[in-house]
């Protein structure tokens, strides 16, 4: 089943109006007719509106309502990824796998090892595209919400933005040199304690990694560093690794 975000002004108590480049993809792409069923979500609430396709115009797709799904598919914790800008695409990667597995905002932030370094004007631009990836993904997903994609940070920005999180994580990989390092038990140990409701924040290194001050910071922050295992993980890889974890924990 096809899944759609509108405004929440275009859900009424019978009927769904669906307006913008989405006609279009519903009437010549995916070539859907009257009487197919389709699910919709207004962005907000995490509800899953399921309708049935009523009428088809050049500027909107009319449906009717049948019912509801009030137990959407949205984690009953949010997760919020501060993610060192990557090289490449590998950002729009991270962005389509971390909305797949149920992040619920993203913040790009330029860390000490990040090779990329964006202008004021390019940074609006990335930002714009990779919110698109994030609603593209949402849409795949069936997601109740669209995962919010900041414009990049700054690291000490990053940090007192996440000062208010209830739970918040630095996997490292030097954890082991760091005094109370408890290894994988104590990775075990946070990811077992994760309850439903907390809000939790993941900070995750660029290629290079982090640098000992920025985890010094973070540490300084009440950030947690935890170790991932004995393996050196991509930047890509990294995140998605803790937000199984978390999505395990949670859904169990």
């Amino acid at each position: 089943m096809y899944h759609f975000f509108v405004d929440p002004c275009q859900i009424s108590d019978k009927s769904v109006i669906i307006t913008g480049e989405d006609v279009n993809h519903i009437k010549n792409v995916l070539r859907l007719k009257c009487g197919d069923e389709i699910s919709v979500s207004n962005g907000i609430d995490g509800r899953d509106y399921r309708c049935g396709i009523e009428k088809i115009t050049g500027t909107e797709v009319v449906c009717t309502l049948r019912f509801i799904k009030e137990d959407g598919v949205e984690l009953p914790s949010r997760v919020y990824l501060f993610q060192g800008l990557p090289k490449g695409d590998k950002m729009e990667f991270i962005i389509q796998k971390m909305v797949e597995l149920g992040v619920h905002e993203i913040i790009p932030v330029a860390m000490k090892r990040c090779v990329v370094r964006l202008d004021d004007k390019k940074a609006k631009s990335k930002a714009a595209r990779w919110q698109g990836i994030a609603e593209a993904a949402a849409k795949q997903s069936r997601r109740g919400v669209v995962p919010r994609v900041h414009e990049v940070m700054g690291y000490q920005e990053a940090l007192a933005y996440a000062a208010g999180m209830d739970i918040r994580l630095v996997p490292y990989e030097m954890e082991d040199q760091l005094e109370g390092a408890a290894g994988m038990a104590g990775t075990r140990q946070v990811i077992d304690r994760l309850e439903p409701g907390q809000s939790v924040a993941v900070f995750i290194g660029p290629e290079g990694g982090f640098e000992e001050n920025e985890i010094q910071s973070a540490i300084s922050c009440g950030v947690k560093p935890i170790t991932l295992g004995r393996r050196i993980l991509r930047t890509e890889t990294a995140g998605m690794t803790v937000m199984a974890w978390i999505m395990y924990r949670l859904e169990m």
